[in-house]
């Protein structure tokens, strides 16, 4: 059966088929760079927070131990990311980003402040105002699904739930 076509169900619709067009010129964009999305995602955390262990990435990142294993790996193959003995524990490694990772979170930046300046042109400082305000509260709305099992996964949701 088909949803009823509302105007709840337009603009979530709309909502779904902007963060799409988001995703894809991004993919386009970043193709470049010879990082997959997910292994982009956290080599930009690393970048921001270099010399944390392994296991402290996948908590930060809210994903499991071995899909950041996997994910490290790729990047450590492909000369974007190092590891590094830690020197207080020897069982642990401490990722760090090397200069041609750094090279693509620069690009990388130039890509998103450029999309960011074509996607809102034209609006105003109300407009996001108002914008952010909306999106707040369809996050809040939502909270009454959020279970005792969800993690949140960026600095901002962690703070968030606080």
């Amino acid at each position: 059966m088909c949803r009823k076509d509302t105007t709840e169900s337009r603009v979530i619709g709309k909502y779904i088929r902007t963060n799409r067009r988001h995703r894809k010129v991004l993919e386009q964009e970043l193709k470049s760079t010879g990082v997959h999305r997910s292994q982009h995602q956290l080599l930009m955390f690393i970048a921001d927070h270099p010399d944390l262990s392994q296991k402290e990435l996948a908590g930060r990142q809210g994903v499991s131990a071995a899909t950041t294993a996997v994910s490290l790996k790729k990047l450590e193959q492909g000369g974007y990311v190092r590891r590094v003995v830690d020197l207080k524990d020897n069982r642990c490694n401490q990722i760090g980003i090397t200069e041609k990772g750094m090279e693509v979170v620069r690009s990388s930046k130039a890509v998103f402040e450029e999309l960011e300046r074509v996607m809102f042109s034209g609006f105003s400082q109300e407009d996001f105002r108002r914008m952010e305000e909306l999106l707040d509260r369809m996050y809040d709305n939502m909270g009454v699904y959020v279970t005792e099992a969800w993690t949140p996964r960026t600095e901002t949701e962690r703070e968030d739930v606080k």
